[in-house]
């Protein structure tokens, strides 16, 4: 299986909140998408419009509607949408997502140092193929967890300019995932 390292061309991860802004991301540089919109009825279509534009994407199916966490789900997503993962808070859906051969992003909410503890025994327990931390606007975070997390970390929200970017990028971070369409084209 690849290797999430080896899929990013692009450090700025285009985070699809809104359906209406999936032909910006379809003609962004992002070669990474987080898709965090749709439902069960139009899922194929956004999932086949992104993939002839050939971007990677991930489901993160804590936000798609009409889906349920369930071992099932996942299977379903696995064999009918094939994305390249999945996003989600939840260990169990990972646990579920690795045995269908999807990547596996888990997010964390980094609220106060109890939840950063939490969130990498989390990680180091259940190994997704990766981490989004949010908020990404922690360089100093960042860089601690890169020391204590043997896992590529993406960080996002509350990113709204270049500058928070290479702050954490420079910080140790993968990639940044931003919902922002206007962050989506720099070359990083």
């Amino acid at each position: 299986m690849t290797n999430i390292v080896d899929l990013i061309q692009s450090q700025v991860i285009a985070s699809i909140k809104d359906e209406a802004d999936i032909e910006k991301a379809i003609t962004s540089k992002a070669n990474i998408i987080f898709l965090l919109t749709g439902n069960l009825i139009n899922m194929e279509d956004h999932l086949e419009r992104l993939k002839k534009a050939h971007k990677h994407i991930f489901i993160h199916i804590d936000f798609i509607d009409g889906l349920s966490n369930t071992k099932s789900a996942i299977k379903y997503i696995a064999y009918t949408w094939k994305p390249t993962g999945i996003i989600t808070t939840k260990s169990m859906l990972i646990k579920y997502a690795k045995e269908e051969n999807l990547m596996t992003i888990q997010r964390i909410f980094l609220i106060d140092r109890s939840a950063m503890s939490k969130g990498i025994e989390m990680s180091q327990s259940i190994k997704p193929d990766a981490i989004e931390i949010l908020p990404g606007l922690m360089p100093e975070i960042i860089d601690e967890l890169t020391q204590k997390v043997d896992l590529p970390i993406i960080a996002g929200g509350l990113i709204s300019s270049k500058k928070h970017i290479l702050q954490g990028l420079e910080a140790g971070a993968l990639a940044i995932s931003s919902g922002n369409p206007n962050l989506w084209n720099f070359d990083l």
